[in-house]
């Protein structure tokens, strides 16, 4: 299995020449991994679990736990990004890239809701996606993903604030038009670029 590294990676707390230039503007580092969620979490059957994407004109395609299971998988490291100011270096996941989910559908439409259990949902450009950029992840830190950090499986999207990263994943809306999720609806930037400091709406 390969490990591929992307975003930029690096360790140490302080902010300093070796490490100034992977901190997004207005982020601090921290060597904790915060548990933030919108509601409380979930626990599910894995013998009941499944992923659906919800395609164009009424294409469906399901992946039940041993399905994902079964996909090539990867291990990288990344940089994440929160949107309350924190910021992990060099965190470990493994995952399904959802390029290669999305291809088995071949969506038309230019934007996608990710929806969860417990209710939640994010926007995103299908383009942020499907071009290697993110994964459905089942892993952290060599470990099983922790319920409180989104497992069994979470979105992973490390280019955008962390909360585009939802935690507990159910599935996928293509839809030809951007509409807010959860937070974007509560007042959240609709994209969420931490390098341009998008937080909030008007950002």
């Amino acid at each position: 299995m390969a490990e591929n590294f992307i975003s930029r990676g690096f360790k140490g707390k302080a902010r300093n020449m070796s490490n100034i230039e992977r901190l997004p503007p207005g982020q601090y580092e921290t060597k904790d991994f915060p548990v933030l969620s919108a509601g409380p979490t979930p626990h599910v059957n894995l013998d009941a679990w499944d992923f659906t994407i919800y395609g164009d004109a009424g294409r469906e395609r399901k992946w039940t736990w041993k399905n994902l299971q079964d996909l090539p998988s990867e291990k990288f490291k990344t940089d994440i990004h929160c949107v309350t100011k924190w910021s992990k270096f060099d965190t470990v996941w493994e995952g399904i890239p959802v390029a290669d989910l999305l291809a088995e559908i071949e969506p038309h439409g230019n934007f996608l809701i990710a929806f969860c259990d417990g209710g939640y949902s994010t926007n995103l450009p299908v383009a942020d996606v499907a071009s290697g950029k993110a994964w459905l992840v089942f892993s952290y830190d060599n470990q099983p993903l922790a319920p409180e950090h989104g497992g069994p499986v979470r979105l992973l999207v490390p280019h955008l604030y962390f909360w585009k990263s939802a935690k507990w994943i159910r599935g996928f809306k293509i839809v030809s038009e951007d509409r807010p999720g959860f937070w974007e609806s509560n007042g959240y930037h609709i994209y969420g670029d931490p390098w341009r400091e998008q937080r909030y709406a008007g950002d």
